[in-house]
Parts: C-alpha cells; structure tokens; sequence
C-alpha cells in the first residue's frame, strides 16, 4: 500500500462529518446515478492515455453549476469550500484542491452532447418522482410554451458590428504577416463613439453619415486583406476566409434584411419578436418548454433555432416529454397559448387559451392553468441560466437550454425536501427517505 493510500485510509469519512439530513444529502440518495454514469462511458471507448474523470464528478458539478447559475470557474472553486457539494458528486472523504480544471466541463460538454444532458435531465424527472414531488401521472397533462433564451452578445448596432469586424481584420493582418497601407486604428473608434452621440441627441441625419464614413474604412481594410490571402497558408487561409465573408455580410446588410448577422464570433444568433413594450427584440435562439400543470416540472426543453413559428414546434414536445419521463406514449393532453393556432397532433389532445368549443368545467379549469409555465419560466431566467446562453454553437443552445431545465427541477426538488423536513420534523423525514430508498419498487410521495 502507497503512503498515499496509507494517509487517504486514516482520514474521516465524509458522513461523518456532515449533517446527513441535509437537503443535498438527501437528493443525492435519490438521484440514478449508476444510469448516468452508463450513458457518459459510451463518451470515451479509448483505452489510451489518462483515465476519464469520474463520471458523477462531472455531472453532479453539471447539476450544481445550473442549480444555484455558477460559472465553470465558480462551481469548481465553490466545491472545494463546500463539502455537501464534495458529498453531492460522490466524494467519501473532504477534498482540498479543484478537482478539475474549469476547461474540463467544457469538454465534457462536447463529449456527450445533447443526448448526454437529457439523460440528466431525466433523471431529475426521475429524482422528482422517487421524492414524492410529483406523481406518476402528473406528466399525461403538460403546459407547453415557447420563450428566447438570450445569447452573451452585446447589443448588434451597426457601428459597433463594423468597428469590430475591422479589428478582427487587423489583428488577423497582424498574426500572419500582412501588410495594411492604412489600418484605421486611430479614427474608426472615433467615428463609432461619435455615431453613438449623434443617436443619443437624434442628429439622425449626422448619424447616417458617420456610419458611411465608418462602413467606408472598413471597406478598404476588407479590400486590402482580401487581396493578400493567396499568399497564406491553406491552414491560415480558410481561417482567413470565414472572417472575410462574416465582414463582407456585415458591410453589405441592410437595417430591413432577413438573416443579418449580429455577431461576429456567434453568426447562428437570431433577433426574435417579442412582442413586449420595454424589449420589443431579443437576441439569442427560440427555446420550447414543456412543464407539468400542478407542480410545474419540466419533463421537456428543446432550442429551436431558426425561430420556427411556435405551432411548428410543438409536434417535437410531447414526443421529448414521452422519452424523457419513460412513458410508452406521449402525454394525453397539451395546454398551450394563442400563438399555437391550426396544429393538431395525432394522439394528444391540445388545449389552447380561449379555446371555448367543447371546454366542459373540468377543461377549462386546465385551460387556465396554461399560464402556470410563464413563472416557471421566469425562475429560470432569474434563478437558473436560461437568461444569458455563454455556449457558443447550435450545439451550445441545445444542451444548455436542457441543462437549465434540470437546474430547475433540482431547485423544485430541494425546496420540496426543506418543506417536508419543516412540515413533518427531522427524524420522520429521515425515516422517510431510508424507507423510500430501502423499497424502490414501492415509490410513495415522501410529502403524503
């Protein structure tokens, strides 16, 4: 036996030390893990180089960072002052250094995908299900609704969009050795800080006119990179290539376009309609939620990107909500809002706001219950991290748009142990959970 091994045997065990009647203690208990940690193996059949990081390590960080809306670097650094957290993703005894580095849970990300983060999310459906938090038929009737999850953009004005192509271009000259007989690095950010002043004052006329000028400089500049990237390599310029048509999208656009760019590191992002006084647009991709009607659980959360018409999307929902909660069929009925006209789906029924033709009391109480999924939604824009998507990619949108939706089932979750252990007393709740773990078959809501 290593010295490491000697010194790791003698060394208190986490139990211990920590209250094992504490609401992450306890959600750790209830979660299947051994389910996600079978989906995440199939990410690395290489038997090559460094062992992989543990699997429950990763996901139980995934978890904790979309639960309390922590960056990469504030979950890492987090876990290692809190042992519940240690506790949580499968540590025995307390940990003192990061366990690994803030750019691992970005390749773990790529590594399993989207069909990785839903199977965490099911098994938060699961979690949900084995503490009592929702039942077992509570997904045959879902609220399904649409909201824009914004991307970490700044806003898309034309001088700042032109400003910051010609930097791109000249830094991009600079690291291959081109040379620029004028760069404009002394006059376009005046010219960009001068149209943002015309535009305060509405000197629109002023304004217009800067913008030529700035459009005009960077014109030249796009000219002059142009003419030189033959002499690069193949590597260089490709790379070359993609920044040279992003700029030549952005000088050609006009305010009225379809399909404009609004940034230049991100192109998929899209300026979706809201509909609403003070933010009328939104920058960012169209994301379909799917929650229960009473406790408002999400079994269900898909980014749309193209900003689909809402009732083309919503086909996709209760097929997502079938697979995710382990049902044989999607859910008997789907309550939506107005914007879902002239859709109809084989098998489910769709409830639609105002909807009066053949709306007895009972469907009607269900009907109204259709706004229950806008402070769902609400929690997680302001609780979780669907209010500003840092994943760059279609990709990106995709699995962090499911991931906020298993931050906020674990939030429900957690809240829905702390009410039971005010309600009912430590030592029941305790006996609650062990009996609950100690008779899986026999699932019983552990809050009556």
């Amino acid at each position: 036996m290593s010295a490491s091994q000697t010194a790791e045997l003698f060394r208190p065990r986490l139990d211990e030390q920590i209250n094992m009647r504490h609401p992450l203690v306890r959600l750790a208990a209830l979660i299947d893990w051994a389910e996600i940690e079978r989906t995440f193996a199939v990410s690395f059949t290489c038997g090559r180089g460094r062992p992989a990081l543990p699997a429950r390590l990763v996901a139980g960080l995934l978890y904790l960072q979309h639960t309390v809306d922590a960056s990469d670097e504030a979950v890492v650094n987090t876990w290692v002052e809190n042992p519940y957290w240690q506790f949580f993703c499968g540590e025995t005894t307390l940990q003192t250094e990061l366990p690994i580095d803030p750019s691992s849970l970005t390749r773990w990300r790529k590594r399993v995908g989207e069909e990785g983060v839903e199977t965490l999310l099911a098994a938060s459906i699961e979690a949900a299900r084995r503490g009592g938090v929702i039942h077992k038929s509570s997904a045959q009737q879902v609220i399904v609704g649409t909201t824009v999850m914004p991307k970490a953009i700044a806003h898309p004005s034309d001088s700042r969009l032109l400003d910051k192509s010609r930097q791109h271009l000249v830094k991009a000259a600079e690291d291959n050795g081109l040379r620029l007989r004028q760069n404009d690095n002394r006059v376009a950010p005046r010219l960009a800080a001068q149209i943002g002043h015309y535009a305060h004052a509405k000197q629109f006329k002023r304004m217009k006119k800067a913008v030529r000028a700035l459009r005009s400089r960077v014109g030249r500049v796009h000219r002059q990179v142009q003419r030189q990237r033959d002499v690069l390599p193949e590597a260089a310029k490709a790379k070359l290539q993609d920044l040279l048509l992003r700029t030549g999208r952005i000088l050609t656009q006009a305010p009225k376009d379809k399909n404009k760019l609004y940034a230049l590191h991100v192109p998929e992002v899209e300026c979706i309609s809201k509909g609403k006084v003070r933010t009328p647009y939104a920058f960012g991709v169209k994301v379909s939620i799917a929650t229960t009607v009473k406790e408002g659980l999400v079994v269900g959360t898909r980014s749309m990107p193209g900003d689909p018409y809402d009732g083309h999307t919503l086909a996709e929902a209760p097929e997502q909500v079938g697979i995710l909660t382990g049902m044989d069929r999607p859910p008997a009925t789907a309550i939506v809002d107005k914007g879902y006209r002239g859709v109809e789906i084989e098998g489910v029924r769709i409830l639609r706001a105002g909807q009066r033709r053949g709306i007895t009391r009972t469907l009607k109480a269900m009907v109204k219950r259709r706004s229950a999924i806008e402070p769902a939604i609400g929690h997680m824009k302001m609780d979780g991290r669907l209010g500003r998507d840092p994943l760059k990619g279609a990709w990106g949108d995709a699995i962090h748009a499911v991931m906020c939706g298993a931050g906020h089932n674990l939030r429900l979750i957690l809240a829905a142990l702390r009410l039971c252990c005010a309600r009912f007393g430590l030592s029941s709740m305790q006996a609650l959970i062990a009996a609950l773990l100690a008779n899986p078959a026999d699932r019983q809501p552990a809050c009556g």
